[in-house]
């Protein structure tokens, strides 16, 4: 389980005013790469209200790091809606893995509102989600002692496998209504797995429209991540920082879809087990459960000491979701998203915009 130490370390001393300090530094480019992150990640400030649980359910996964949502505050409840202006209809066509990443800061909302004595009730439909927020006794769950330290591991794991009692306490921590989670622990089964993703990463990166969507979403430096905030920065993936220009070259003619399978493969195989998540309906409101699911997996495998990170290329390919559905014998159930999951190194983490940016 983890050790409250951790979770203090490098944050204590951060009050609410220093915080906003911090941020308005962040919004004057003032402040380097450490500095944003500290700001993102710090401990939930009691005294900051609904903003602080904004600011905890940004750090939620979610697609490309684009942060596809808007909060409205109002008395008593949160609203979070899908922000279209940060979609990706090349990589998702069908906006699946928008309403997913808002499913996903729901659940962190519920976790951080029940630490300062709320009862976060999110009742979901087809736009959004509507948190309501009533007072309660304080509670303060191991998953919430994970928001801040989960990331999307993207690197090798050590191989060894995951004990039976974590791996049922993942299981029921990915359950949902209407959603399950599948856990392949076996060494066919995961490569398997692993030839799926190379067959979906090689049709992704021959797809220069896929390409070029991904390009505009990563950051290959540390003054590109602070002056936006969001994206995908070279470092979280154990990727060395190099100037855009070089970056972009490097992308197009470096990373090949056989580099990069390769690579896959290697990290797949690394990793003690694989989960699926399945949702009995294709539609919203199952997709921001799955999100929801997804979440509570990746704070529960954190707080068990594991890593985790997305091999979603399987369920991203349209032609190929339906083969890797019928792989998985789950008939006409649409696989929502792949996670890998194992013991493995802390990368750096990622940035997320401030409250301000996000909230109406």
């Amino acid at each position: 389980m983890i050790d409250r130490r951790i979770l203090m370390s490098g944050g204590v001393g951060l009050t609410s005013g220093m915080l906003l300090n911090l941020h308005q530094a962040l919004a004057d480019k003032q402040v380097s790469y450490k500095d944003a992150v500290q700001s993102t990640w710090a401990p939930l400030q009691i005294d900051g209200g609904s903003r602080e649980l904004v600011r905890y359910a940004t750090l939620a996964a979610n697609s490309h790091n684009t942060q596809p949502w808007m909060f409205k505050l109002s008395e008593g409840s949160i609203s979070i809606a899908p922000d279209f202006r940060r979609r990706c209809p090349a990589v998702d066509p069908d906006d699946h893995h928008l309403f997913v990443s808002l499913g996903c800061a729901t659940e962190n909302l519920i976790h951080a509102a029940a630490a300062i004595g709320f009862r976060a009730q999110p009742l979901l439909d087809a736009d959004g989600i509507n948190v309501t927020l009533e007072r309660t006794t304080a509670k303060r769950s191991v998953l919430f002692e994970a928001i801040t330290l989960r990331q999307s591991t993207r690197s090798m794991y050590d191989g060894n496998f995951v004990e039976n009692e974590s791996l049922r306490l993942l299981e029921q921590a990915g359950a949902g209504d209407g959603v399950s989670v599948m856990m392949l622990t076996d060494r066919t089964k995961i490569e398997n797995v692993g030839d799926y993703v190379s067959r979906g990463n090689s049709a992704q990166m021959s797809d220069e429209t896929f390409m070029d969507e991904l390009l505009a979403w990563l950051r290959f430096n540390e003054s590109e991540a602070v002056a936006t905030m969001d994206g995908l920065f070279s470092r979280t993936s154990g990727i060395s920082t190099v100037p855009r220009w070089l970056g972009q070259i490097l992308l197009k003619y470096v990373f090949t879809p056989s580099g990069q399978n390769e690579k896959y493969q290697a990290q797949i195989q690394s990793s003690a087990g694989v989960a699926v998540f399945v949702s009995e309906s294709n539609d919203r409101l199952h997709w921001i459960e799955a999100g929801r699911a997804c979440q509570r997996f990746a704070l529960q495998a954190t707080a068990l000491g594991l890593k985790c990170a997305f091999i979603n290329q399987p369920v991203e390919v349209p032609v190929l979701r339906g083969q890797f559905a019928t792989y998985l014998g789950i008939g006409e159930r649409r696989p929502d998203l792949v996670m890998r999951f194992g013991y493995g190194p802390e990368l750096p983490k990622s940035l997320r915009r401030s409250v301000g940016q996000i909230t109406s």
